[in-house]
This record gives C-alpha cells, sequence and structure tokens, in this order.
C-alpha cells in the first residue's frame, strides 16, 4: 500500500477540493490515460485495487504509471465515543484528486486493451473518469 515514508504533522485539515487541478493534466509517459472528471479523495487502498485490476487484465504486459499518492492522512474516532476529547487517531492515507488530474498511464498495449484495462480500474474509483489518448503533436515552426 502506498503511504508517506514520514510526515512533519500526524494529522491534517480535511481543506477544500475546489477548482480543476493544478498539475498533471497532461498525459507525460504512456499513450493512454484516465482522467478525472470529478473531486474526491481516493484512499491508498482505491488505487493498490485499481493497479491490480489493471495489471490482471493486461497479463503484466505493458507499463502502468501511477500518477497520484496518497500523502494527506485522514482520521476518525472509534466507535461509540462521545464528541469532544480532541480528534481522532490517523486512519489511512487519501491522494486529493480534482477534475483534470491524470491518475493512471498505461503504455505498451493496444488500445483496445488499456480502454478495457482503465474501464475496470475506474470500477474501483470513487471519481468519474474518462478514458483519454496522448495527442499527436504535429511537426514545429522551428524544425526544418
Amino acid at each position: 500500500m502506498l503511504m508517506p515514508k514520514r510526515v512533519k504533522y500526524r494529522r491534517q485539515h480535511r481543506g477544500k477540493m475546489r477548482g480543476r487541478t493544478k498539475g498533471g493534466a497532461e498525459i507525460t509517459f504512456g499513450e493512454y490515460g484516465l482522467q478525472a472528471v470529478t473531486a474526491s479523495w481516493i484512499t491508498s487502498r482505491q488505487i493498490e485495487a485499481a493497479r491490480i485490476a489493471m495489471t490482471r487484465y493486461m497479463k503484466r504486459g505493458g507499463k502502468v504509471w501511477i500518477k497520484i499518492f496518497p500523502q494527506k492522512p485522514y482520521t476518525a474516532k472509534p466507535l461509540e465515543v462521545r464528541m469532544g476529547s480532541g480528534k481522532g487517531a490517523p486512519e489511512g492515507w487519501v491522494a486529493v484528486v480534482k477534475p483534470g488530474k491524470i491518475m493512471f498511464e498505461i503504455g505498451g498495449v493496444s488500445e483496445d486493451v488499456a480502454r478495457e484495462a482503465l474501464r475496470l480500474a475506474s470500477h474501483k474509483l470513487p471519481v468519474k473518469t474518462k478514458f483519454v489518448k496522448r495527442e499527436e503533436v504535429g511537426g514545429d515552426a522551428n524544425e526544418s
């Protein structure tokens, strides 16, 4: 499971999930990607489940890049505990995903295999997603 080696503070505020993603909206490594359409927290378990679903379908062919990392701790108080007496203990780790973020990339497989693998992965995630392809950039004006 993904998690940071160490953090400065054990407990964080929840924060806001307004607007679109700040970076990571382009496919940089593979040929195909899974892009978030809505905002949500994605837990380390969900990321791992999506990774397993993709690699199983591709029969360990091709390559998968995970572009999100769960670096935000979330806390929970035990069941049947009264209100007050401070914030709960850290429960797990989440990645904050905003609309436009490329979460997973795939390379080295055909488009229909990649489309199906990413579709299976999207069922493991709490966000609406869409399948995106790398835009083939034409020749620049400077090149001769």
